[in-house]
């Protein structure tokens, strides 16, 4: 490497050790660099990425004060604190497989595990600072975001035979194609590319193509081949979780991006649209696990917001609402008790009153404390119709509907619909399509979950079994995970045929198929081998 281009880079080292910074400045300096800065936690980098433009960025994952490396890097692409012509390089001891496929989902320029050698160190500086150097033009116009321009340049480059950053160049370009929504390009692109040689970069950006380009079978296709291979399994569960909710397949949506999470979880974006998906699947615990994971992981990031506290608490209260075990809901209403504790201690001046009353009314409502939950809705400011959180508005209309405004809930409902329409930054269309679920189910079930399973299984008991059937039918539509209504609305089916009824076998084809999945209780367990063997003496095919 000239030795110019070594005088003159500006180089940032974030690390918080003090005698690991002293070794990166001995070697650096000895290797000829001479303009290093330091950063021994994260706020001290931004401060010095906002005033100064680094060639290159060295900084340790494992950063305690704070911020880690991992939270430091997204913030500084979020915020375009550094440039795409800037170099980083991430360091660190930790090598789980979740902390290093989150990492490389951000895309550093590389990636060095602790110990290394000063010439491990030396040659990977050497082969970033040269690269961004002889590519600078081209980062640049995409830094200005003037893609169409870049491919020009791009392609003036691939065109000069002394070049040497040819498979760097063509990726450059693909991704300027899809960002442009050249997606016919983009296709015809990517496959020349692969008839030279197999990136894994260019499959990515074909499938992506495709996906755009709407011809999903073929995606499909490209997207189960890659799942077979470590190195695109991840990319592939993610792109098949988005290709599925483009085709309204939302619990296959689920389980892909469920897979994705497992592998990197840090991701928040993809936990949040597993959320939502969970929430329109009414996979209630899954959504609020989901919601769990991203209070934790948000915690001093970037997506560290007021709302991951409430979400998580409102999570909580979705799914407590929709199981009958009595610990799990304590567990869970201490759990939101905590969330809202956190919410103060991490943002002690923001105004959340209304939301947080809000929550604590449909936690009332959820310890049976009607009155108490009344009281707090009803002191709520009601010329105040502006939405500032779709998640709090929606929240309310959950505690209008469950405390028995039903009124007041649907003219929110439609309030909110409006907002979302109006303004689709606001909210994802997953996230859409559930207030627009919520709006239909709880206009046609005016029960809450609680009382809605509770009438059922009193009439149940009093023998009025087409009362029953209608109410745990209406049950399984709202809380299709729950294991003894399923198994309640089961032997409803089978006890309504016994008088006559006619008999609903895809419904009970739906309950077996939940009932298989779940480790029953001795009773439960009792009561649905006594259906199966009453199916088996009517010929009944229950399983699919």
């Amino acid at each position: 490497m000239p030795a110019k281009i070594f005088s003159k880079a500006k180089i940032l080292i974030v690390e918080e050790q003090p005698l690991a910074q002293s070794y990166m400045k001995q070697s650096l300096e000895g290797l000829g660099f001479r303009q290093l800065r330091f950063a021994d936690h994260a706020i001290s980098a931004k401060e010095q990425c906002q005033d100064e433009q680094f060639d290159l960025i060295v900084c340790s994952f494992n950063l305690s004060k704070h911020q880690d490396g991992y939270q430091l890097y997204e913030e500084l692409k979020v915020k375009r604190l550094i440039k795409n012509s800037t170099g980083f390089i991430f360091i660190s001891a930790e090598t789980s497989g979740s902390l290093v496929h989150s990492v490389l989902e951000l895309q550093p320029d590389d990636f060095l595990v602790k110990p290394f050698t000063i010439y491990e160190l030396k040659s990977r500086i050497e082969k970033v600072l040269l690269r961004k150097h002889h590519l600078y033009s081209v980062y640049q116009l995409i830094d200005d975001e003037n893609d169409s321009k870049a491919i020009k340049k791009i392609d003036e480059l691939l065109q000069n035979k002394s070049n040497t950053y040819s498979a760097i160049l063509l990726r450059l370009k693909g991704d300027a194609l899809l960002r442009l929504n050249r997606n016919e390009d983009a296709k015809t692109f990517f496959k020349s590319v692969l008839d030279i040689q197999k990136f894994t970069w260019a499959k990515v950006g074909l499938v992506e193509a495709l996906i755009a380009n709407n011809e999903h079978i073929l995606a499909q296709r490209m997207l189960k081949t890659m799942l077979q291979r470590s190195e695109t399994r991840l990319v592939a569960l993610d792109l098949l979780g988005r290709l599925d909710i483009k085709l309204n397949k939302f619990d296959d949506a689920q389980l892909f991006f469920s897979q994705a999470v497992d592998i990197a979880p840090r991701n928040i974006e993809r936990q949040k649209t597993l959320s939502h998906v969970s929430l329109l699947n009414h996979d209630y615990e899954k959504s609020y696990l989901t919601q769990k994971d991203i209070a934790s992981y948000a915690k001093h990031s970037i997506h560290d917001h007021p709302d991951i506290y409430l979400n998580a608490a409102r999570a909580g209260i979705d799914f407590a609402l929709t199981t009958d075990q009595t610990d799990q809901v304590n567990r869970i209403a201490r759990q939101t008790n905590q969330y809202l504790n956190d919410l103060k201690q991490q943002f002690p001046n923001s105004n959340n009153q209304t939301q947080i009353d809000v929550l604590n009314a449909r936690l009332h409502y959820l310890k049976d404390e009607h009155k108490k939950a009344k009281a707090l809705i009803e002191q709520l400011d009601e010329s105040d119709s502006q939405i500032r959180s779709v998640d709090g508005a929606l929240d309310k209309a959950k505690a209008f509907h469950e405390l028995g405004f039903h009124n007041k809930a649907q003219t929110l409902f439609n309030q909110i619909i409006s907002h979302c329409e109006r303004h689709p930054s606001v909210s994802d269309p997953v996230f859409l399509r559930y207030i627009q679920q919520q709006q239909t189910e709880r206009r046609d079930i005016k029960m809450g979950p609680k009382e809605l399973n509770n009438h059922a299984v009193t009439q149940f008991n009093k023998g009025q079994l087409n009362i029953a059937l209608e109410a745990f039918t209406q049950a399984f539509r709202i809380m299709p995970k729950n294991a003894s209504i399923a198994l309640n609305l089961l032997q409803c089916l089978f006890d309504s045929n016994a008088q006559g009824q006619s008999f609903n076998l895809l419904l009970a084809k739906k309950c077996y198929a939940l009932l298989n999945e779940y480790t029953l209780h001795d009773e439960q367990a009792t009561r649905f081998e006594k259906i199966k063997a009453q199916a088996a003496k009517m010929n009944l095919q229950l399983s699919e």
